[in-house]
């Protein structure tokens, strides 16, 4: 079986409280920062969730390291830092070679 990181990005029980200045500011630096993921090699893929039946989902990321690994670096994100989401690594195994990731998907 093939192994793939999912880390649920959600939202904090109890965020801090934050004026939409800042809240832009920290959506930006997040972005900032998935992107460099996908840069170092380490995220596939990365986006929010449309349809949610639990307003606390707000997104996922699928990494290409072990979970141990991806919670480390999703540790860094700006937002979880921030005690504005918390993550959630699951380990997700599918038939071997039945993903495939890179520009050409």
């Amino acid at each position: 079986m093939d192994a793939h990181t999912l880390v649920l990005l959600m939202r904090a029980a109890d965020p801090p409280q934050l004026d939409e200045d800042a809240v832009d500011a920290l959506q930006a630096q997040h972005l900032a920062f998935l992107q460099a993921r996908r840069d170092d090699g380490v995220m596939a893929a990365a986006g929010p969730f449309r349809d949610r039946a639990d307003e606390r989902w707000r997104g996922m990321c699928i990494y290409l390291v072990d979970r141990e690994r991806a919670l480390e670096l999703a540790s860094d994100d700006p937002m979880v830092r921030a005690g504005w989401l918390e993550l959630l690594a699951l380990t997700w195994l599918t038939r071997p070679g039945e993903l495939s990731y890179g520009p050409e998907l």
